[in-house]
């Protein structure tokens, strides 16, 4: 696996302090749900969103894996998984795919704000009928001179009820397949863009998740990303980012959950002993160690196989759903190991398993996963 060096180790000591402050209050939170303000102003001074963007737009200009080690220790410090998950999305939603697929002229208008923070970023992607079948899609855009007509909804959108830029993903040719579908810069207060009220969730609260609708709204022909028809390689490379970045968040989280457990079972006694001298609680902490580990590998392996050009359709698949699974089972047993505290709200364990939960969903669901490895292996689905 990658080797950090004490340029990562100093680097990720450099946000020490911040991944403390951001999760503070993360109870109170998650009560109250949606962004709040006072976080997203402290996320903007931490400077943890410039960290994958080229220094000329005001970032720090660090790869993938500089990048997903800092978010790491994001993950394992900060409390607020929400909070997180909005991070995640502000830097690879609309950021990532303008660094790689922007005209020069998008990059100047939209990059610096961006990695400030000043604008919260979204990508629209799912339909409310099309779910994980992207190219079934009914969002669709037409040529109109030098402008496209957008028109459609998109559900499922995180950050959606606050983004001022969003990434939209439209049919511009359906009976291309996969080279009709083209990804559009769209500001919010374009004419004919209606958002939705943060819609509320099982977990991830401080998160807002939304709806957009788009009524004839015409978006200038240089709001494309890349030209038109390359939409759903924008969409492969922003997945592969979103997948790494989030999810060795949960990795992080998943260490910190493990080190709580440790402690506890060695401090809590029952019949006079340590309930981690138990051979039932002691194999659930052990597995929740083989865990951590073995996500943090696949992660780490699949970012790097992609800074070099390969091929990791399969290795990201195989880590997002080897990850989620796992963050599930290992806030289950956090909870099991706490006991009757575990299942308590003040713990935040209870919290930290509703927020696992959508992991095995979003960024496409663990059998969408399994499906691509199956295609990846070979293997054919029956047609009847």
């Amino acid at each position: 696996m990658y080797e950090w060096n004490d340029t990562h180790r100093e680097l990720r000591a450099e946000f020490a302090h911040w991944y403390e402050v951001l999760g503070d209050g993360h109870l109170e939170a998650d009560r109250e749900a949606g962004l709040p303000t006072r976080k997203w102003e402290q996320v903007r001074e931490s400077g943890l969103l410039r960290l994958p963007f080229h220094t000329e737009w005001g970032g720090r200009g660090l790869d993938l894996l500089s990048t997903m080690y800092v978010l790491e220790g994001l993950g394992e410090h900060c409390r607020d998984g929400g909070l997180c998950f909005s991070l995640c999305t502000q830097i690879v939603s609309a950021g990532i795919p303008l660094q790689r697929y922007g005209s020069a002229e998008l990059k100047a208008r939209y990059l610096p704000r961006i990695c400030d923070g000043s604008l919260i970023t979204a990508h629209a992607i799912t339909d409310p009928d099309g779910g994980s079948d992207v190219l079934g899609m009914g969002m669709t855009a037409k040529p109109d001179g030098d402008h496209w007509v957008l028109d459609g909804d998109k559900v499922f959108i995180t950050n959606g009820p606050v983004a001022g830029l969003i990434v939209v993903y439209a049919v511009t040719d359906r009976d291309l397949g996969p080279f009709g579908l083209t990804a559009f810069l769209v500001d919010r207060d374009t004419e004919g863009v209606v958002a939705g009220p943060d819609v509320p969730k099982m977990g991830l609260r401080t998160s807002p998740l939304g709806e957009l609708s788009f009524r004839d709204c015409r978006i200038p022909a240089g709001n494309v990303l890349g030209r038109p028809g390359m939409g759903f390689a924008v969409l492969d490379h922003v997945m592969q980012w979103e997948i790494l970045c989030s999810f060795i968040v949960q990795a992080g989280a998943m260490r910190h959950r493990l080190d709580r457990c440790v402690e506890h079972a060695g401090r809590r006694r029952q019949f006079g002993r340590p309930i981690g001298s138990y051979q039932m609680v002691a194999g659930q902490i052990v597995d929740m160690k083989i865990a951590v580990e073995t996500s943090r590998r696949w992660l780490y392996d699949a970012a790097e196989g992609l800074t070099k050009g390969r091929d990791v359709t399969t290795d990201i698949a195989i880590a997002k759903v080897l990850t989620s699974e796992a963050n599930v089972k290992s806030a289950l047993s956090a909870v099991q190991i706490f006991g009757g505290r575990g299942y308590l709200a003040e713990t935040g364990l209870e919290k930290d398993l509703r927020d696992a939960i959508g992991g095995t969903v979003y960024s496409g669901t663990s059998e969408m996963q399994r499906i691509r490895i199956a295609r990846m292996l070979g293997l054919k689905e029956s047609q009847t």
